[in-house]
């Protein structure tokens, strides 16, 4: 089955790719297992080299790389730039900081003592090839964060991306293959879904890390469960953004817009579900709506353009039924909800307020710019709200009393609470979920010990 850039701007279908067959599967996962035996005995100094000089290359590249990525999945180039140099400046704190993290561990001396060991610590191995099932929402920032801390840990990379963004997927294995890594180091294995099952399984690939939608997950998970192979995953997210009295409404409903329609919308961390205090409801909502008809939609190639197409039709399609079944059962619509003519998969920045239990959009992750607003009776109310879905990835509260910020910090079920700002992801800290938002983490010291052979070395007298 052929891969394709199919531009969502216009709807037409640019440029087509070949799938690998077996014996080019094959001859990637033999050489993924030859530089492994060689990577793994690199010294810290040397993977920093070549993880500076791959940092550097996509610095020069910023803006032909965006305007790939703009092309294939519909972000606004501008944010595709922003993209490109957030990947290079991650690359750079790996390359930076990865001696350190992984830097030998030694327990108490009275501990050690007490073992019967003259000497005892912990290092942190390689542990092999590893398998990256990628999504095409951030087509090289959601590679990057994997790529940089496996290879710095002394593994090497296999990357199946996603079909839609071929062309990036080329890109990154060019990208470090002129940096200098040896062949096999880092590998882009163009092939689809239904193939990753079999790659998973070779016995050369030792764990998987994926990012992407649940079902993906779940058929990932359930592979490497029975290979008995570690894998982190990444899923979906339905950010709560918790307004409070004390908040700063206009800066709160300001960063909201931003929040809601980065990367047109598409975004696992993006901020979906808007849980306000009934005493600012009406105040917020009057900001946030207006911010939300302001924006301006068109083509991503433009600089001007804050929100683009969403990647696919079919995206498209699920945005349309879960904003129909919100207003079958109820909610109203304070500003878009109706789909534009004209060509490519546009969808116009969306308010519905009024949402309840019955409808889809309370309980599914809505992956496009339509926000959901709720108003909460006091504290309390916002929490169950705002822990009343399958997802936990990450959160946001605005509040500037702090006797709040210990009972949010405390009770929201996410792996992240952000406070009196917007949630981004960062090298130095760790990125992950909690519920069907996945398990392990993606970043800072914990995302690059994640898959790394924890070993316990203890020696007699």
């Amino acid at each position: 089955m052929p891969l394709a850039t199919v531009n969502p701007a216009t709807g037409q279908t640019l440029r087509t790719f070949d799938a690998l067959d077996a014996r080019a599967v094959e001859r990637r996962l033999a050489a993924a297992e030859a530089a492994f035996r060689t990577h793994r005995t690199t010294s810290f100094a040397e993977r920093a080299r070549l993880l500076h000089a791959a940092a550097d290359l996509l610095e020069a590249d910023e803006r032909e790389i965006a305007e790939v990525m703009t092309t294939e999945m519909g972000k606004p180039v501008t944010q595709a730039r922003a993209e490109a140099a957030k990947c290079a400046k991650a690359m750079r704190w790996y390359a930076d900081h990865a001696e350190e993290l992984l830097a030998d561990e030694e327990p108490a001396e009275s501990d050690i003592k007490d073992s019967g060991a003259s000497r005892g610590f912990v290092r942190y191995r390689p542990l092999g090839p590893v398998l990256a099932v990628m999504p095409w929402n951030f087509p090289l920032w959601q590679v990057i964060r994997f790529a940089a801390p496996a290879l710095m840990a002394g593994n090497v990379g296999l990357l199946k991306h996603a079909s839609n963004v071929p062309q990036t997927a080329l890109y990154l294995e060019e990208l470090f293959r002129r940096a200098g890594y040896p062949e096999g180091c880092f590998q882009t294995l163009l092939i689809g879904s239904g193939e990753v099952e079999s790659v998973l399984r070779d016995p050369r690939v030792v764990a998987a890390t994926l990012t992407g939608s649940e079902p993906a997950g779940r058929s990932v998970a359930a592979v490497a469960g029975d290979e008995i192979k570690k894998t982190v995953l990444e899923l979906g997210g339905s950010d709560p953004f918790v307004v409070m009295p004390s908040a700063d409404l206009d800066r709160a409903a300001k960063v909201a817009v931003t929040a809601r329609v980065q990367n047109n919308g598409q975004s696992c961390i993006a901020a979906k579900r808007f849980i306000v205090h009934t005493d600012v409801h009406d105040a917020f909502a009057e900001r946030f709506t207006a911010g939300m008809k302001a924006l301006r939609v068109g083509d991503p190639m433009d600089e001007e353009t804050q929100v683009g197409p969403v990647a696919s039709e079919r995206g498209r399609a699920d945005l349309e039924e879960l904003v129909a079944d919100a207003v079958e059962h109820g909610a109203t619509v304070l500003c878009g909800g109706e789909r534009p003519d004209g060509p490519g998969w546009y969808y116009p920045p969306t308010v519905l307020a009024g949402i309840t239990p019955e409808m889809r959009v309370h309980h599914e992750e809505t992956f496009g710019p339509v926000a959901t607003l709720y108003r909460a009776a006091d504290l309390d109310e916002a929490v169950a709200i705002a822990n009343d879905s399958p997802f936990g990835l990450s959160s946001n509260v605005w509040t500037r009393d702090e006797a709040d910020v210990d009972r949010f910090v405390r009770d929201l079920e996410a792996g992240a609470v952000y406070v009196n700002g917007m949630t981004a992801s960062h090298p130095a800290f760790p990125f992950g979920g909690i519920k069907r938002s996945g398990y392990g983490r993606e970043l800072a010291g914990h995302g690059i010990r994640e898959f790394c052979n924890i070993t316990t070395v203890w020696q007699g007298a």
